[in-house]
């Protein structure tokens, strides 16, 4: 054990002695968390800037403009009907509501008329407008259906109405999807950079046999599985640094909530950590030199993450593609972290990390079996 330890205090003081490795092993995964930021960490309100022009001046008309102006996250402003066609073509305004003369009239008739809604912006302004401001006029016209033509009878049911002292409170949910989709997004992007990483790590092992350093090691009472425990154990640090570096950033700079316990996410990502030591592992075991490793790699990395949905969701994927996720084992972790985010407890995911758990155990064995079955001398036996 005490040869094993050496190996790895040796191989950490390599690595970190390169300023490039520190740069691409710890500070890539953060590239995930600013690309998410940037995507998903925007202000989603937005205002809604309406113009009116009020030629009734009625009663009615006037409480319909102050019912518009007290509507959440409308800008409400009154102008000319000369000023409509100039605010609607410079963009200044996203609808205008005209509310021509007769207007009050037609709503206390029962028939409600005399009013335009003018946008260029089509139904995903107007519909929200129609939306609101048909509600206040219907319940205007009820109370005219009501009075059955008696001015009276209305003036005073439309008194109590405008002047009503029941109060509504409303409370708004905090909206989690942003938070779930950056974290998604950030996590996506680190397990392709802990793929990254152990590939690397592992390939270190093809590149001492090269240059001969291995068998050097090889004469001193180091034995080959010494050798690669000690690099399994130095990938493992290096990515459990990578995560833990990813989680503090993403929670305290970024002020990215997972919405699941921290150590729910240590686990999962811990797995998976397994997993990509067990890849990487495998990869070099069918490589015979570091170059080919390189290339493999590429082929199996990249294509993998985007297929799983670690670039942007699987569900927006042809069916065939979708079928295929289900096959890798990045699928398995992003969709374990979204059930966790929308409330299904860790003990019922249980398959999702026996799951896991095999994937790693599987790649794990494919590797030793290569390694044992392969007797070429730049290669582990």
């Amino acid at each position: 054990m005490r040869e094993v330890l050496w190996l790895v205090q040796n191989t950490l003081r390599v690595f970190f002695k390169k300023k490039k490795n520190i740069i691409f092993f710890l500070i890539m995964p953060l590239v995930g968390i600013f690309i998410a930021f940037l995507a998903y960490g925007g202000d989603q309100k937005s205002v809604l800037h309406i113009g009116i022009v009020n030629d009734d001046h009625g009663k009615i008309a006037a409480d319909t403009v102050q019912f518009l102006q007290q509507t959440k996250n409308v800008k409400v402003t009154e102008i000319h009907d000369s000023q409509v066609h100039g605010k609607i073509t410079s963009g200044s305004l996203d609808c205008v509501v005209k509310l021509d003369k007769g207007f009050s009239s037609s709503v206390l008739n029962g028939n409600p008329g005399n009013i335009k809604i003018i946008s260029i912006r089509g139904a995903d302004v107007t519909t929200f407008v129609k939306a609101n401001l048909y509600q206040f006029i219907d319940n205007i016209v009820s109370l005219s259906k009501v009075a059955n033509g008696d001015q009276h009878k209305f003036s005073i049911m439309y008194q109590h109405f405008t002047d009503a002292n029941f109060k509504l409170n409303t409370h708004s949910l905090a909206d989690t999807s942003k938070n779930n989709n950056m974290s998604y997004q950030s996590i996506g992007f680190l397990l392709l950079i802990m793929l990254i990483s152990a590939g690397n790590m592992s390939e270190m092992i093809l590149s001492e046999k090269e240059n001969r350093t291995y068998l050097r090691l090889l004469s001193a009472p180091i034995n080959a599985r010494m050798y690669i425990l000690s690099n399994t154990i130095v990938n493992l640090i290096i990515m459990i640094i990578q995560v833990l570096l990813t989680l503090l950033m993403m929670t305290k700079i970024f002020h990215i909530t997972m919405n699941i316990p921290a150590w729910e996410a240590l686990i999962i990502l811990f797995l998976f950590a397994l997993i990509a030591i067990a890849i990487s592992l495998m990869v070099v075991a069918f490589s015979s030199s570091r170059a080919s490793a390189s290339s493999l790699q590429t082929l199996i990395y990249v294509p993998t993450c985007m297929i799983a949905g670690c670039y942007w969701p699987a569900e927006i994927m042809p069916k065939p593609l979708q079928k295929i996720a289900d096959f890798l084992p990045q699928r398995w972790v992003l969709e374990t972290l979204t059930k966790l985010q929308e409330g299904h407890t860790f003990s019922s995911l249980y398959m999702n990390l026996i799951i896991l758990f095999s994937f790693a155990a599987a790649f794990l064995l494919i590797a030793i079996y290569r390694f044992s079955r392969n007797n070429n001398a730049r290669n582990f036996v």
